[in-house]
Parts: structure tokens; sequence; C-alpha cells
């Protein structure tokens, strides 16, 4: 049976289309996809994260414990920073890619992703170094993500607080209505924007006053198409555990100075020139390729594509693939057989669209 977030009934008030995603009932639209999309690279759009995994880590031993699990790059890491990065397998493969955040010394908060919380939670509490206390948060505190260039004012006005300062890959402590809340800049759009935590009983009185300040909802089908013009992974998709950061082309992501569990093996993946590269590719007009679709040179299968979609902001159809890495030079012509017929591509540099600074 699929989980409801804090936000459900909103959602269904709204007309949202409604699909299970990694376990829970989602809106995968509300106006239409690309409506959505378009109105998020050009104003102001708000999303529906709950059902993002939140893990609290704490104790004398949680930093040692996180630079055990994690390839992120905790050194020089200060209360209100934010770092991207993975938890490998012992063969470097993704178990899930992943945020962690700094809330003071030795307390973390590491959102995972929904599909992946009870494996990532097990993985840690089966490999934990000393005795940090691992808290599970999933289900007390949920999250709204508020992104478009014109994200500011109502965060600013809804929440009360002044965010002009906030740098990418931070986050702030404050209050709304007497309850705690926390506020960061990382995003999953490729677009300027915020994400606001909160406990879960707040969920829906915020969501209420972002729908009065004029920010419109968005749903998961809008959030894939806007991560895929930014060239950002989705787990299951570029990343899994048969997947490694270097295949992945995500080795900045990953420390150099410390040891972590399967480091050996993505060094070596790295270094032996691994057979598959990911690779961004593009389709002129409206036809477009879609997960598990094959790759050809010729007549030849190269690889698989990871996820593949048509680009409102661009007007023609992209996607990503992992291929033999021999095709994987941008302008090498490709084809996407998607089971019809082959679909002329092109190999292109990630990501596909960059924001205005």
């Amino acid at each position: 049976m699929s989980l409801n977030t804090a936000l459900h009934d909103e959602h269904v008030a709204l007309g949202a289309r409604m699909i299970d995603f990694g376990g829970w009932m989602m809106p995968v639209q509300y106006e239409g996809i690309v409506a959505e999309h378009q109105h998020t690279r050009t104003a102001v759009s708000m999303f529906d994260t709950c059902h993002m995994g939140q893990i609290l880590i704490e104790g004398p031993d949680a930093e040692a414990t996180l630079a055990h699990l994690l390839t992120t790059k905790l050194s020089g890491l200060a209360s209100g920073q934010c770092r991207y990065g993975f938890m490998l397998n012992e063969q470097g493969g993704v178990i899930d890619d992943l945020i962690t955040y700094q809330l003071e010394a030795q307390r973390f908060l590491v959102v995972v992703n929904a599909g992946t919380r009870e494996h990532d939670l097990a993985w840690i509490r089966d490999h934990l170094v000393g005795t940090p206390t691992v808290t599970d948060l999933t289900f007390k505190r949920g999250k709204i993500d508020v992104q478009g260039p014109d994200a500011r004012q109502p965060v600013e006005t809804v929440i009360g607080t002044d965010v002009s300062d906030l740098k990418y890959f931070r986050s702030l402590e404050t209050t709304w209505c007497d309850h705690p809340v926390t506020i960061s800049r990382t995003g999953y759009t490729g677009e300027y924007g915020f994400e606001v935590y909160a406990d879960c009983s707040q969920m829906p009185h915020l969501w209420q006053a972002f729908l009065g300040a004029g920010v419109k909802p968005a749903g998961l089908g809008a959030r894939d198409t806007l991560r895929l013009e930014a060239g950002l992974p989705l787990y299951g998709h570029e990343l899994a555990e048969t997947i490694t950061p270097a295949q992945a082309g995500l080795m900045r992501f990953t420390a150099d100075d410390r040891p972590f569990i399967g480091k050996e093996a993505l060094l070596a993946s790295r270094d032996d020139g691994s057979r598959h590269a990911l690779v961004g590719f593009r389709i002129e007009g409206r036809q477009s390729a879609r997960h598990g679709h094959g790759v050809l040179a010729g007549e030849t299968p190269i690889g698989q594509v990871a996820s593949g979609s048509f680009a409102p902001t661009l007007g023609i159809s992209i996607g990503t693939a992992l291929v033999e890495r021999d095709f994987a030079t941008p302008g090498t012509a490709i084809a996407i057989d998607n089971g019809r017929k082959a679909l002329d591509a092109e190999v292109v540099e990630l990501p596909f669209y960059k924001r205005r600074p």
C-alpha cells in the first residue's frame, strides 16, 4: 500500500493526477507537465517533497560514521553547510545519492531518496563507526521545494526571514508560527530556489500560505523534465548499484583525502577506463527516448537509455544513456531504438540547460 505525504489532501483538492512513486502517492501533474515546467523556469512553483527520507545522525561518532559511509567531502564542513554525494556498496556502485546537512558539530541530517530509504537505514545501521544515534525523521518532518527565478519573494513573505544572503548549498534555521523551520538552497530543477523543512503537522498550512502568496504547485512530471534539462541524475536511472560515480561522470562528488566504503573499487573503475560512460544526447523534434530503450551505432547495440523526454525549454527531445566509451565523445552520431524505429540522435555535453546568473 502506498503512503500518503502530509500534503496528500491538498493535492486531491487541487485536482492533481496521483501516482505511486517510491512507495508514496504523489502528484504527477496539476495543470499539465509542460505548463508547470515553463512556469518554474519563468516564475515560481512549489513541489511536495515530503516523500524524501530524512535521517538524523548525531553524537560523538557521527562524523566518523558518515566519513566511513559516504563519498561526501566532509572536511571543512561548517554548521549550515550541506553537500551532495553518494553511499556506495563494496563494488563502488551507488546505493543512493543524497545530501548531507551539518546542522551543528556532530549533528547531521542526511536526505535520501524515498524508494531507497529503508535499505539506506539498514546499511547505515550495519556500518556504524562507534555509537552514533540514528533516527528516521521521515514521518515527522516534511519538505516543500519552492523553485524558480521568482522564488525569493514568496519564501520571505511566507516565512518572514531574509534569505537574500543564503548561498548555494547552505541552510539556515528559523521559525514559522512558533515552529522550527529549516530553509536551504540546493535545488533539483536547475533554477534558483529554496527548500523549506518543517514538522509534518505544519505542511498543509505552509502549502496554503505559499498558494496565498501566488506560488503554483507542480508535480513529479515537471520535476523530472526540469532536472533532466539541468543534467541532474535520478536514482534508478543515471545512478544504481551497478553504476559507479566514475561511469556517471560524477567523481567530483567523492573525497580523495580519506577511505570510505567502495572507494577502492571506485578508483579501479575510474583508472581502468571502465567500458561504459554516461552521456547526454539530443533528438531533433518531439519524439523522445525512454528509460531502457537501446542505443545503437549503426545497427550495433552500444548501450541503454537512462532517461529521456521532450525538453519544453529547448524545443527538442533529450536524454542520457550509458554507452560504450568509444561512442561517448560529443558530436558522435548514435540512434535510439524505441522498439518501432531508430531515432537519429547526437551525443552532447551535459547539462542541456543552465540558468542565467
